[in-house]
């Protein structure tokens, strides 16, 4: 399925990156808000552009190397859905930062330490 016909695409508002599209490595669905259990976050570390976050701290978890509760990463949410209507939490890329960075934190702000990957056709 197409999510995008470039990378401008891909960062735009026109993007179909939605919760039918976001698919796990198997074809599956993954839950989102209004599940029984929410894993929306996706590990990005992203701005709303899809460049590095300069948000300020950790965006990363440390360049993707911890697994402690120290340090927070940006996630998008994979089901455009948050708890207000608004760009950021609307968006796949960038709609706030994680808890911290180990599994029990990324669960409690709505993820599982799930990322995207991309093809390009």
């Amino acid at each position: 399925m197409v999510v995008a016909k470039d990378v401008e695409d891909l960062h735009s508002n026109s993007s179909n990156i939605n919760k039918q599209t976001a698919l796990t490595e198997k074809g599956e669905t993954v839950s989102g808000r209004g599940d029984a259990v929410n894993m929306h976050d996706v590990l990005t570390g992203s701005d709303p552009q899809g460049l590095y976050s300069t948000a300020g701290g950790d965006t990363t978890c440390g360049n993707w190397t911890k697994s402690s509760a120290d340090g927070s990463a940006i996630v998008g949410h994979h089901d455009r859905t948050g708890l207000k209507d608004t760009r950021h939490m609307n968006s796949w890329n960038s709609a706030h930062g994680s808890r911290g960075c180990g599994q029990d934190n990324l669960k409690s702000t709505g993820g599982a330490g799930l990322f995207y990957c991309f093809l390009a056709n």
